[in-house]
């Protein structure tokens, strides 16, 4: 679908240590999850260095690597290139037992969670539809709509039973069949009859009901991988297409109803008594956890093992005040804490990525700006964090809940409309202008100790009709069509020239500033005094040798008068290690002029001019 990722998604799964390393491979909203066999084999620094990837982080033995809201595109060129293989992770690597249960619990529910954001948002839809009189409660469009959404939560046990048993490794068919079968209406029929059902009169079945349970399905499924995976080794691959399926049923089913089943209906109730003591008692404690350290956690992984709980609380009770409202505030705050950074900072790079990255955290999606602004910034990070505490902290004390599960973004302040009532609505809009206004306060104030006032180069208009360029190298010229590099050659990153350096010397083109220094040392950003912005890329995949064979002269700010030598590299050395020495040339704010020619071809010197650029 999206050809253009094909070679970020080759490099991801390259640095990854192949597609035989790979294990296991899938996504979320933001990120790529990856299982591997030997965590060795990973080139941390090389992967981080993508174009494209925003982070990568290693929690509980998955390997994640965030790139933003296009995940799913990229992850189809990675499909494309592991060959949408999963192998048996036989790994003799022990996790610990509180990694191992975050694991499995994120594995189980991540899947399910967009089934429940839409139920979440017809259920909004609908509240919105009474308040506003459009559609009474006794009407037949009442009902559906209720129908349309209700049909996840009322069959959440058999989706819940195919995930555990995706992330068990055994047959997601078969458990989410054991599922069905305590989801008959048969079922619910004895039940309601309140008749003892003694199993062969013998084996007693507790008349319990499992529809929109989670406790119960989450036990029965754990025994079920025991038991199918038994049966594998123990009945003949001849038969065991017929029989396996035909005990599994007999065993579960008994156990289901008899023992696992009602087990987990008593421990669902004490999670109901857990809950209901926390809104009654406790109610500000975790909204303020969650909307003050849901950044943490998100950067750990931990959220996805308690983002559940608010599913379970909804399960028993028919609202979330557990993860629901701390996360919001908490998402907006973060939302914010960029904007103020968009309005503060200096640096046109930062101003745009914190500036397209509020508008999605605002939707919800917080790791863009996470990992793009305010980690790498710390302060608007700490601002967040006490923001969305507050804004917990009210949303707290004032019992706040959703009643449908659903983004944690300015659109799910609608799933706080229900039971009759607007007050939850009123209660969180007021529990995110609090975080947003203490976080913009906060923010501002520490923006200037922390925030580093950049001096910006000033694009002076130029008087002359025509601004010259000089060649920074020695050498010959080739167009960028030329350039073994798509990103060159088709000019995405601004019209220029390539050179086929004679000479391993980079002197500087203009009067103007340095803007960029690479650490590796293969890439330097000028901007010249009339605002011409510069970008000189000294070999192709040169990033690889991490600074070796190559010796810069300047620094960032450093003020260069033309004819400057600025880098020095060693060409044969570098053609020797296999890579190519062409150095693209590129104008990164080629949109600012009307044209940008090329006047010269063939052999040329440094410092002859060889671009005109016209205003």
């Amino acid at each position: 679908m999206s050809k253009k990722y094909d070679k970020l998604a080759k490099n991801i799964v390259e640095e990854l240590g192949g597609k035989e390393n790979i294990t296991d491979a899938y996504h979320c909203q933001t990120r790529l999850r990856f299982k591997v066999f030997n965590e060795s084999k990973i080139n941390v620094e090389k992967l981080e260095d993508l174009d494209g990837v925003a982070k990568y982080i290693n929690n509980a033995g998955v390997q994640q690597v965030v790139i933003g809201t296009h995940v799913r595109d990229v992850f189809e060129e990675v499909e494309k290139n592991i060959d949408g293989q999963q192998h048996n992770n036989n790994d003799s690597e022990k996790k610990g037992i509180f990694s191992t249960i975050i694991d499995f619990i994120s594995g189980s529910f991540q899947p399910i969670i967009p089934a429940l954001s839409g139920a979440g948002m017809v259920k909004a839809v609908l509240a919105l539809l009474v308040v506003f009189k459009v559609v009474s409660t006794d009407s037949q469009t009442y009902y559906m709509f209720n129908l349309f959404a209700d049909g996840v939560f009322f069959f959440l046990p058999m989706i819940l039973a195919f995930t555990v048993a995706q992330k068990l490794r055994s047959n997601p068919i078969l458990a989410v069949s054991v599922a069905a079968m305590m989801m008959h209406p048969n079922w619910g029929a004895l039940v309601s009859a309140g008749q003892p059902v003694n199993f062969f009169e013998i084996i007693p079945f507790t008349l319990t009901t499992y529809t929109g349970s989670v406790i119960p399905i989450l036990i029965i499924i754990i025994v079920q991988s025991y038991v199918e995976k038994y049966l594998e080794k123990l009945i003949p691959k001849s038969v065991e297409l017929v029989f396996v399926p035909m005990l599994t049923f007999l065993i579960m089913g008994t156990l289901a109803f008899s023992v696992l089943g009602p087990i987990g209906s008593i421990l669902g109730g004490y999670l109901a008594t857990f809950f209901t003591f926390l809104s009654v008692n406790a109610s500000w404690v975790p909204a303020v956890l969650i909307g003050g350290l849901l950044p943490i956690m998100v950067m750990f992984g931990l959220h996805n093992g308690v983002a559940p709980l608010g599913v379970m609380q909804m399960s028993q009770l028919g609202y979330d005040s557990i993860f629901g409202p701390g996360a919001l505030v908490s998402n907006i705050a973060q939302a914010t804490a960029s904007a103020v950074v968009a309005f503060r900072t200096k640096n046109k790079k930062v101003k745009q990525l914190a500036i397209s990255g509020s508008i999605t955290a605002f939707m919800g999606i917080t790791e863009p700006v996470l990992y793009g602004v305010n980690l790498p910034k710390k302060y608007p990070l700490i601002a967040s964090m006490i923001g969305g505490a507050s804004g917990g902290l009210y949303a707290g004390l004032t019992n706040t809940h959703r009643f449908a599960t659903g983004s944690s973004g300015i659109p799910a302040i609608l799933l706080y409309i229900g039971n009759d009532t607007m007050k939850f609505f009123w209660n969180i809009i007021i529990a995110l202008i609090i975080s947003a206004v203490v976080t913009a306060i906060v923010t501002y104030i520490l923006s200037f100790k922390f925030e580093k006032e950049e001096e910006i180069t000033e694009i002076k208009t130029v008087i002359l009709e025509n601004t010259h360029m000089a060649s920074p190298l020695s050498g010959t010229i080739m167009p960028l069509s030329e350039v073994a590099d798509e990103a060159f050659a088709s000019e995405a990153l601004g019209k220029g020239f390539a050179v086929n350096p004679s000479v391993g010397e980079v002197y500087a083109p203009f009067d103007g500033k340095v803007v960029a220094v690479f650490p590796t040392k293969h890439a330097i950003g000028l901007v010249s005094d009339t605002g011409v912005e510069v970008l000189i890329h000294i070999g192709l995949n040169t990033v690889e040798l991490n600074g070796k064979y190559f010796e810069t002269l300047i620094e960032t700010n450093d003020i260069i008068s033309k004819g400057q030598l600025l880098v020095t590299f060693d060409k044969e050395k570098i053609e020797d290690a296999g890579y190519l020495t062409q150095v693209p040339v590129v104008i990164t704010n080629t949109a600012q002029y009307d044209s940008i020619e090329v006047i010269k071809s063939g052999v040329i010197t440094k410092g002859e001019d060889i671009l005109v650029i016209k205003v």
